[in-house]
């Protein structure tokens, strides 16, 4: 007779010994499911994935055990699992010692082990711990760096590991260097489509030249920072090129190559499908793919593909794929892109500190202080008008038409008031790349007096003292093809309008004013990124005018009152900024792993504002104020543009009545700490410097105030990009607490500070 025992199935299971983070994490990856069939094959595994889970945190000696208990609340056999955990001390990497290194300090080749590093206390972001795994991924960077230098037979003799304490270990790399080589000559076979001296002039290294295996990669397959032999042939159809570089003779330390080339046909694309967008319409994305069925296959166009794609800011850049499917048969190739949807639109609920303004005057309070201003806004930067009507569509918004809709408010009660709504169709008929945007804003300003003393009659307050300003604007813009694709145009027509009552910091107190102008941006962008730039440039040239009244109204502008000289205001406003991103580093994403580089990024930017006529002067709005980082409050929308200097506080660097002309000079160097799509977050350092001037007499380029610091930036998806930086400003502005090393908080909001 044979006796049949039902295994029991599991009721529950819990842990003992373990902090919740890693719990979360240990029952995604062990799927113990509720009414599983308990066997000895599945404890052994749930034992042994424990396990691997603190073997991979640097806990080498941890000890895992499952208890079974019987659940009495059942009928049929079912049993509480209770996993207990001792994890034991985090083996630690105590040194790293390097033997027979000659060529290579001891402390380059540690640098090159980037992750088996040797632990110190006060390095938070090194753990130190020691995983075999790291160790043989880390050994062969050592060895590219020998190659790099011309070491080509360079290898790892041994390493060898070994306690020293019971939760350290010491590692002992021993390298044999090998001999110093040299190319030597390159021989071509296979080339019909380009002449063995074109290629040399692409490759160009010189007999003589110390061997370096990388850059013969980079010269032959992919040059982040210029041509190829690759690239020549693919951005010409060939996709179905290879090439394979032999080692054709070795004499003494002279190495020459033959290089034998397959050039194939040319191909022809076939189909272009994108997968992954859940949200964004097809139609938002095939109109920005450069890579159109029927036309010749080019490499250059994936790559500019993927540019436009991430500066949507749909998408995350750092998953984004392609994928070309090629077909010798008939010479096309299919392309497929992959992305992956992240948040765009962006909540602003915040609360700010408005700094002093002496703009006012009048009893009370004044408005020597403008104290908490609150700010609530949206932004949605994929929406969707077509669906507005469409109740199926408010899922919760209509969105997928990559259309910008912006609405803004900020208050601090009685004496500041702004709303600010924008609209932008980035495709305008949807056959070319024509944006068209609306604007609309209003401003109040005050001391907080109210405006009438008897409402009944109209009868103004005496002790009021206020601004207002309303103002809308229409923007079009369009991409160039000439002097190259990366240009574009905006042009603009601006009207503002302000009513002055008591306001003290313009050449007249009260009354009103006109501000009709228009205005042209031309822009060469080729940043790859907009969220983290790594490389690519921005060049931008603003000009903004009015109409010249003063020329052909007839008016003798010296015999007239201020007010009337300045109803319909006129000038003439010019910025040029330059800006520069070099990735200093060159890491490669590893599998389930971000690469992150060091970035450098430059800048300069000048600004100039001038009058049609000396009658006339200046024009008392569009000034420029510096310092700080104009984020203190309302002096963002009183007609003046704040340009920020990080180190000196807001609008110091410049009078009350704002300057003309303004410099800036500024330079970051970034690391980021996650690019995560959800929450982007990176570090950097700066330096800058800059100053305003009362007029081109006085404008002097070198007579700056520098500054320097260090900085947070955190993108989240529904804010948009926050900053927090620590300046010191060096020199001395005659204010007390400012300048000579005494340092400033920025706080800002948004990716720049000032249009400089």
């Amino acid at each position: 007779m044979i006796k049949v025992v039902e295994r029991p199935r599991l009721s529950k299971f819990k842990f003992d010994g373990v902090r919740k983070t890693d719990a979360d994490e240990i029952r995604g990856q062990i799927r113990l499911l509720k009414e599983r069939v308990i066997t000895d094959y599945l404890l052994g595994s749930v034992k042994n994935t424990v396990n691997d889970h603190y073997k991979n945190k640097g806990f080498f000696f941890n000890k895992v055990e499952i208890i079974q208990e019987k659940d009495i609340t059942t009928k049929t056999p079912h049993v509480i699992l209770t996993i207990k955990v001792s994890k034991g001390e985090k083996v630690r990497i105590e040194k790293v010692n390097i033997i027979g290194n000659t060529v290579l300090s001891a402390g380059k080749c540690r640098r090159k082990l980037k992750e088996s590093k040797a632990y110190h206390w006060y390095n938070p972001f090194n753990s130190g711990k020691y995983l075999e795994e790291n160790l043989a991924g880390d050994l062969p960077n050592i060895i590219t760096k020998y190659n790099s230098k011309g070491y080509r037979d360079a290898r790892i003799v041994k390493d060898t590991v070994y306690f020293v304490k019971p939760d350290r270990v010491n590692i002992d790399v021993t390298i044999d260097e090998g001999h110093k080589y040299y190319f030597g000559k390159f021989k071509w076979y296979g080339n019909t489509k380009y002449r063995s001296s074109q290629l040399d002039t692409i490759v160009n290294i010189k007999a003589g030249t110390v061997y370096n295996q990388e850059k013969l990669d980079q010269k032959l397959y992919m040059n982040p920072n210029g041509f190829d032999i690759s690239s020549l042939y693919m951005d010409d159809g060939y996709l179905f090129f290879n090439l394979i570089p032999q080692e054709s003779n070795v004499h003494g330390d002279t190495i020459d190559y033959d290089v034998l080339i397959y050039e194939g046909k040319q191909a022809i694309i076939n189909k272009v499908t994108v997968v992954g967008n859940d949200k964004t319409n097809d139609h938002v994305i095939y109109r920005e793919i450069r890579t159109r069925p029927g036309q010749l296959f080019r490499r250059s166009d994936i790559i500019r593909t993927q540019r436009e794609l991430a500066q949507l800011t749909f998408f995350n850049p750092e998953k984004m794929n392609v994928v070309p499917t090629p077909n010798p048969a008939d010479g096309t190739v299919d392309i497929e892109y992959t992305v992956e949807e992240k948040p765009s639109d962006q909540i602003e609920l915040s609360g700010g500190y408005g700094g002093r303004n002496n703009s006012f005057s009048g009893g009370g309070t004044g408005v020597g202080g403008v104290g908490i201003i609150g700010t609530l806004g949206v932004t949605f930067n994929n929406f969707s008008m077509r669906n507005f009507f469409k109740k199926s569509a408010w899922q919760p918004l209509p969105s997928g038409d990559g259309q910008r809709l912006s609405v803004r408010a900020q208050t601090n009660g009685r004496y500041y008031t702004s709303f600010n709504f924008s609209f932008t169709e980035p495709w305008l008929g949807g056959k070319k790349p024509n944006s068209l945007t609306f604007s609309t804003f209003h401003s109040k300003f005050s001391n907080g007096e109210p405006m009438l003393i008897n409402k009944e009659e109209g009868i103004r307050n005496p002790k009021n003292s206020s601004m207002k300003i309303y103002g809308g604007s229409v923007n079009f813009g369009r991409r160039l093809i000439w002097p190259d694709n990366y240009f574009s145009m905006f042009n603009s027509v601006n009207y503002n309008y302000y009513d002055l009552y008591q306001y003290s910091s313009f050449v007249f107190r009260t009354g009103y004013a006109h501000d009709v102008n228009t205005n042209i941006t031309i822009q060469r962008n080729s940043v790859d990124q907009p969220i983290y730039p790594k490389t690519g440039s921005n060049f931008t040239f603003f000009g903004q005018l009015t109409p010249p009244y003063s020329l052909f109204n007839g008016k003798n502008y010296a015999d007239l009152t201020v007010n009337e000289k300045f109803k319909f205001i006129e000038y003439q406003k010019y910025k040029f900024t330059a800006e520069w991103f070099t990735q200093l580093t060159n890491k490669k994403a590893a599998e389930g792993k971000e690469a992150r580089n060091l970035v450098l990024r430059t800048k300069i930017g000048y600004g100039f504002l001038a009058h049609y006529n000396k009658s006339v002067g200046f024009s008392p709005f569009e000034r420029f104020y510096m310092g700080g980082s104009g984020l203190s409050g309302f002096q963002n929308f009183v007609a003046r543009e704040i340009i920020a200097l990080r180190g000196y506080p807001d609008g110091s660097l410049s009078p009350t009545t704002g300057d003309p002309i303004v410099a800036r000079y500024t330079m970051e160097l970034r690391y980021p700490i996650t690019l995560n799509p959800q929450a982007t977050i990176y570090v950097l350092g700066f330096a800058e410097a800059g100053n305003s001037y009362a007029s081109f007499k006085t404008f002097d380029p070198f007579q700056v105030k520098r500054s320097a610091g260090v900085g947070l930036r955190v993108f989240l998806p529904m804010f948009g990009l926050l900053g927090i930086d620590y300046g010191w400003g060096f020199d001395n502005i005659g204010q007390q607490g400012a300048g000579n090393g005494k340092g400033q908080f920025h706080f800002t909001i948004g990716g720049m500070l000032g249009e400089l």
